[in-house]
C-alpha cells in the first residue's frame, strides 16, 4: 500500500444540510430521471468516480476488493472499480449474483469491467481496502445469501469504505435487521440519509455530488454546496463544539410532498400527495 496522504476535503456541519429519508431519495431519483432526464448511468458514473477518488485519497491502496450488488449501488461500485484500476490499483470485484440478475445499467458497467484488467472472484482476497457497494437505500429486511457472506467478509479488512450507506444499515431508521458492514468511511450520495446520522457503523461521513441540482434537494432542506469540490466531509456537531447527534436524536425524514420540476430552469413545484397510477419505468431506471 502506498503511503496515504492526509486527505483534506471541504467540510459542512451536519446541521447545515438536509437529511433525507428513503422515500425522499426515491422521489429525488424519480425527478432526476422522469422530469430532468438525467439518467441513472450519469449519476452512477459520478458516484463511482467520487468513490474512487475518496478511496485513493483516504487509503492510497495498491490493492482493493470491490463488492457489488445488482442494483444502482453495485453499478456505482463497478464504475469505482474501473476508476481505481485506471489509477493503477490492482482491483478484484466480487458480485452477489450473476450478470443476468443485474439491472440494465449495472450490467452495462459489469460488461465494461469484464474487458479491463480487473479480477473477478467469488471469495474476496486480502487487500488494502474493502469497498462496499452491495446495498444502498433499498434495503428490505436482513441481507441474505451472497450479500450477507460478503458483508461478513468485510470484517477481515482494516479499511472499509461504503457507498451511500454501510450495507445492512437501514437508511430510514438507522436499524440493523441482520448483518451489516462496519465502515471506516461512508460516501453518501447527493445528500445524507437520516439513518446514517451519528451511527457508529458509518465511520467518517462524506457526501458526493452526483449531479443532482440544488433545487431538487432544497425541497427538503438546505442542499450541500459543492463549489469547492465534489466531495464534502460531513462534520458532526460534536466536532464543532456542540452536542453529538445520533440515532437516539429521533431524526425523522422531512415528509414533504413529492416534487415536480418544471423544466431545467423552472422552480421546483410541489404537488399534493395523491394516489398515482403505476408509471412505466424507463429502461435502466432501477432502485439503489
Amino acid at each position: 500500500m502506498a503511503e496515504a496522504g492526509r486527505a483534506s476535503f471541504p467540510a459542512v456541519s451536519e446541521t447545515d444540510i438536509a437529511w433525507l429519508g428513503t422515500a425522499d431519495m426515491v422521489e429525488v431519483d424519480r425527478v432526476m430521471v422522469d422530469d430532468l432526464e438525467i439518467h441513472l448511468v450519469q449519476m452512477m458514473e459520478n458516484a463511482g468516480r467520487n468513490l474512487a477518488r475518496l478511496t485513493l485519497d483516504l487509503v492510497a491502496p495498491s490493492t482493493a476488493v470491490v463488492a457489488v450488488g445488482t442494483g444502482g449501488n453495485g453499478g456505482g461500485g463497478l464504475a469505482a472499480a474501473r476508476h481505481l484500476a485506471n489509477a493503477g490499483v490492482a482491483v478484484t470485484v466480487c458480485t452477489t449474483r450473476t450478470v443476468a440478475a443485474m439491472g440494465d445499467v449495472t450490467a452495462h458497467q459489469f460488461a465494461i469491467v469484464e474487458g479491463l484488467p480487473i479480477s473477478l472472484a467469488d471469495d474476496p482476497p486480502p487487500a488494502d481496502v474493502f469497498v462496499d457497494a452491495l446495498i444502498g437505500y433499498s434495503l428490505v429486511g436482513p441481507p441474505r445469501g451472497r450479500a450477507a457472506a460478503l458483508i461478513e467478509a468485510s470484517t477481515g479488512y482494516r479499511q472499509v469504505i461504503s457507498l451511500d450507506a454501510p450495507s445492512g444499515l437501514d437508511t430510514a431508521t438507522g436499524t440493523v435487521p441482520g448483518v451489516a458492514v462496519a465502515a471506516t468511511a461512508t460516501l453518501t450520495l447527493a445528500a445524507p440519509k437520516v439513518g446514517l446520522r451519528g451511527h457508529p457503523l458509518v465511520g467518517d461521513l462524506y457526501v458526493a455530488d452526483i449531479s443532482v441540482p440544488p433545487g431538487v434537494i432544497e425541497c427538503f432542506g438546505p442542499a450541500p454546496r459543492f463549489a469547492d469540490g465534489p466531495i464534502l466531509r460531513v462534520l458532526p456537531t460534536r466536532g464543532l463544539g456542540g452536542r453529538a447527534s445520533g440515532p437516539s436524536a429521533e431524526v425523522e425524514p422531512m415528509g414533504r410532498p413529492p416534487v415536480r420540476m418544471r423544466g431545467l430552469n423552472g422552480p421546483p413545484q410541489r404537488r399534493r400527495p395523491a394516489a398515482r397510477s403505476p408509471r412505466r419505468r424507463r429502461p435502466g431506471h432501477r432502485e439503489r
